[in-house]
Formats: structure tokens, C-alpha cells, sequence
């Protein structure tokens, strides 16, 4: 069973080895994002998701695909044991899929990953005014515009 996407944002935020964790949790949060249907790997380990993700850096610095918090998750990955047991969270919405890795409670966060499909953009990210969160009850600072013309 997924984690919420509340408590995975959150984690998210508080995980600072993750430059761009307030994008990445704003996409995890945003309305149009969903739980992908499709996730026959989720329980997996650090050695493999390490050899996944470092075939993908290349991929994707070739094929010219947008993406956040790569870095991060390939350095979290090098600094751990291979075989060291990971749930992986995929979410998906308009053109952009995360991947979210945590121990099995959400909690604690190993690595996340934001990238376009393809060689779209990923979202724009609007910064709310203090009135605007105060409206909406959520606390969250920042509000994805998957729409916007990049």
C-alpha cells in the first residue's frame, strides 16, 4: 500500500541531502499528481536502483530530459550498502513522473527523482503570497502551475 502523498511531501521536505526537495514535494502534493497504477518493482534494493538511475543520468543528459534531485539520489544511493531494502513510490502527472525512495514508512527518505517524459519541461513552480495559504488551509508555500509555457 502507497504511503499518502501528504506524508511523502512532507518527508520530502525535511530531507536536506535533497537540493531541490521543495519542487520535488510540491509536485508530490499537487492535485494532478497520482499514484501510478503501474509499480512492479517496489520493494527493491539500493544496488539495483543505483544501477537503474546511473543508466538514466546518461540517458537523460543524451536525450536532453528535464529532471530534479538526480544528483542527490545517485550520491544517496553510492553512500549506501547494495543490498539495503528500499519501497520505491512512483507518481505521475501531465508529462512528469517522481520517484520517491523510503525505508517502507515514508518517513525517511533516501532519494527522490523528478523528470519530465520525454524531453518536456517539468513545472513551473509559483511561489503563493501569505494570503493565498492562509485561504487555502494547506501551509505550503509553493504551488505548481503544470500548465504554464516554459
Amino acid at each position: 500500500m502507497p504511503i499518502p502523498q501528504r506524508q511523502l511531501a512532507a518527508s520530502i521536505r525535511t530531507a536536506p541531502h535533497i537540493a531541490d526537495r521543495y519542487a520535488i514535494a510540491a509536485f508530490v502534493l499537487d492535485e494532478s499528481t497520482v499514484v501510478s497504477p503501474c509499480n512492479p518493482f517496489s520493494r527493491t534494493s539500493i544496488g539495483a536502483q543505483r544501477q537503474i538511475w546511473t543508466g538514466y543520468q546518461r540517458e537523460f543528459y543524451f536525450s536532453n530530459v528535464a529532471s530534479l534531485g538526480l544528483t542527490c539520489l545517485l550520491n544517496a544511493l553510492h553512500a549506501r550498502p547494495d543490498d539495503e531494502a528500499i519501497v520505491q513510490e512512483i507518481l505521475q502527472a501531465d508529462g512528469c513522473r517522481a520517484y520517491v525512495y523510503h525505508h517502507g514508512d515514508g518517513c525517511q527518505i533516501v532519494g527522490a527523482v523528478l523528470h519530465a517524459k520525454g524531453t518536456g519541461a517539468l513545472p513551473v513552480i509559483k511561489t503563493l503570497s501569505r494570503g493565498d495559504r492562509r485561504g487555502r488551509g494547506q501551509g505550503s508555500a509553493l504551488q505548481l502551475d503544470l500548465f504554464a509555457v516554459g
